[in-house]
């Protein structure tokens, strides 16, 4: 059964461009972390965090396997396609999950717990939430903000000022990111039930929450420069530029509260991508020059 299993369906159903987006925000905070690079510990760090990532991708994809077939962009995914049994799914899922946190806890103990609460978050509490209530995108950000904490703690094995900064920085970020989504897609997540919207709907409200939410993921971000957070520093340079994608960020968020077109929806989360691969950049850039 799993032998027959294509390359193809593994990276759908594991969503490996996404993954790999996720997975690279740890690879940069270690290099913010680390002292003295550890490339055994880096390479347990990249393959567990794609092994962890793409195992709660498929238990998220086996639960809501009925709903997928309902929405248009999730519909030819591989399980409602039946391209991919959910016994061979499961399997997939148990054993991505079992090695990811193993080579995980041979960085240290602190590294797996947070890994492993990172699954039991985003499949036990978030993905069935999201039937339930809009606080569900705030229970999701949690385990979607633990990778750029995650890198941190396998460089220095501290929990400090330091990765609860970065933590936080891409928690506050989540909200006009997957808002956005919920509002361009919220006819196909009404035809599953999910609730995304943190009002239920398209309105002012909800829009002055995406655009607030974008306010503090920039305000965040540029706190380590006035020298509160530790170790983790930002230059004069590395503010002005953080400000500067901010701006691009806020914009696009205001854009969206004047209007409400899914249009700018779609920019929003372009530009929510843009914006935090690129202030991550600016970090290690920073620390290294």
């Amino acid at each position: 059964m799993v032998t027959n299993i294509s390359i193809h369906i593994i990276k759908e159903i594991t969503k490996f461009r996404l993954t790999l987006s996720v997975v690279f925000s740890s690879f940069i905070s270690y290099f913010l972390g680390a002292a003295e690079v550890n490339y055994i510990q880096l390479f347990y760090l990249i393959s567990g965090g794609i092994l962890i990532v793409s195992s709660s991708n498929i238990f998220n994809q086996i639960i809501e396997r009925d709903l997928d077939k309902l929405m248009k962009r999730t519909q030819n995914r591989p399980l409602p396609k039946n391209e991919i049994t959910t016994r061979a799914a499961l399997f997939l899922a148990i054993a991505f999950s079992l090695i990811g946190l193993i080579l995980m806890y041979l960085i240290n103990i602190k590294v797996a717990i947070l890994a492993a609460l990172s699954i039991f978050l985003y499949t036990a509490v978030y993905t069935p939430m999201k039937l339930i209530s809009p606080f569900s995108v705030f229970v999701g950000a949690i385990p979607g903000a633990f990778p750029f904490m995650i890198g941190w703690v396998a460089a220095t094995n501290d929990i400090g000022i330091e990765a609860i900064t970065l933590f936080l920085m891409q928690f506050f970020w989540q909200f006009p990111h997957f808002w956005s989504i919920g509002w361009a897609q919220s006819i196909d997540y009404e035809k599953a039930g999910f609730k995304m919207l943190p009002t239920g709907k398209k309105d002012k409200s909800t829009s002055a929450q995406i655009l607030f939410y974008s306010v503090w993921a920039v305000l965040i971000s540029i706190v380590p420069y006035f020298g509160i957070t530790g170790e983790l520093k930002l230059s004069i340079i590395g503010v002005c530029a953080i400000i500067i994608l901010g701006a691009f960020l806020i914009f696009r968020s205001y854009a969206l509260f004047l209007d409400g077109k899914n249009e700018n929806a779609n920019k929003l989360m372009l530009t929510s991508v843009i914006y935090l691969t690129f202030v991550q950049l600016t970090f290690l850039f920073d620390k290294i020059f």
